[in-house]
């Protein structure tokens, strides 16, 4: 049985950005794309700042004994499809390497689908990397469905 961890769901701040960019960077596809040298690059606290200031975007944390141990996105998109639903999107999601197995990106998604609700979306949804076929069975664990194909042109 996977122990589930007290965390706390906070908004993130700007002293938040070293522990993001360290958590998106530790795996085989983020190492190729993050820069986690001293100091960030400053593209990393312009995009913190444009997030901030965009009232449909939340960028939580998750928080242990004060200390980063996840974090996700959550984006809410108008749209006319649907009869003009809003829809969430779910970006970015991760845990610290040393806390994964323990609850907290359950509780994590579990605040996304209520906060998404709340702001009257009618749907959830998220894209994981063909590769990570562990986040895709922890995704159907918490209900989400593959339901479509989803394709990138990377500049």
């Amino acid at each position: 049985m996977t122990e589930i961890s007290a965390v706390t769901i906070r908004r993130a701040c700007r002293d938040d950005v070293g522990a993001i960019v360290a958590m998106l960077a530790d795996d085989p596809l983020g190492s190729g794309r993050e820069r986690i040298g001293q100091p960030l690059p400053s593209s990393y606290f312009r995009a913190f700042e444009a997030v901030e200031n965009d009232p449909n975007i939340e960028l939580v944390v998750a928080e242990q004994g004060g200390i980063v141990v996840g974090c996700l996105q959550l984006c809410i998109l108008a749209g006319l499809s649907s009869q003009g639903a809003s829809r969430a999107l779910v970006e970015d999601v991760r845990v610290a390497r040393h806390c994964r197995s323990h609850g907290i990106g359950q509780q994590m998604l579990q605040w996304a689908i209520t906060e998404a609700r709340a702001r009257g979306c009618r749907l959830i949804e998220l894209l994981t990397h063909n590769t990570r076929m562990d986040a895709q069975r922890f995704y159907k664990r918490l209900g989400f469905q593959a339901s479509h194909v989803g394709m990138t042109i990377r500049f």
